[in-house]
């Protein structure tokens, strides 16, 4: 279920959106390079935790302030992305992980459940809504598969 914007504002600090502000105005300083953790929290001086809130917290606004999407590697760091295959290729292992961890989620939680309750109707729901979430990220993750 989509969360509303009030919602959205309430869960967000305004601490962290000035952070996500900061990690933003470092980031437009060194573009196109990026920047790693270390090197971004001293040039935004901020701490490992307010950075990582500012990250979160940037992802969440981005969209709604036309902020350029920001991606992670291991060779930039983080760094922003207008490039069409490194934006599809980062949304397809996002999706390949996030599949992984739901799999490990159905097995390892909803089976245990499902045989300690095999006719609870909860545990029949999540399990079909799991599944399909699974599928759709597998879908994603290997478009060339299907």
């Amino acid at each position: 279920m989509a969360r509303s914007s009030r919602e959205r504002d309430r869960r967000r600090s305004p601490t962290s959106a000035r952070h996500a502000e900061a990690i933003r105005l470092a980031l437009m300083e060194t573009a196109p390079a990026g920047l790693k953790k270390p090197r971004l929290m001293v040039v935004t001086e901020l701490s490992r935790s307010q950075v990582v809130r500012g990250l979160a917290a940037y992802h969440e606004v981005a969209g709604e302030k036309r902020w350029p999407p920001l991606l992670w590697s291991f060779r930039d760091g983080y760094h922003f992305c207008e490039d069409a295959v490194e934006l599809e290729e980062w949304e397809r292992h996002w999706a390949e992980v996030k599949a992984t961890q739901i799999s490990s989620v159905i097995n390892g939680i909803l089976a245990g459940h499902a045989r300690l309750f095999p006719k609870s109707r909860w545990v029949s729901y999540i399990g079909a809504q799991m599944n399909a979430i699974q599928s759709s990220l597998d879908m994603i993750a290997h478009p060339q598969n299907q």
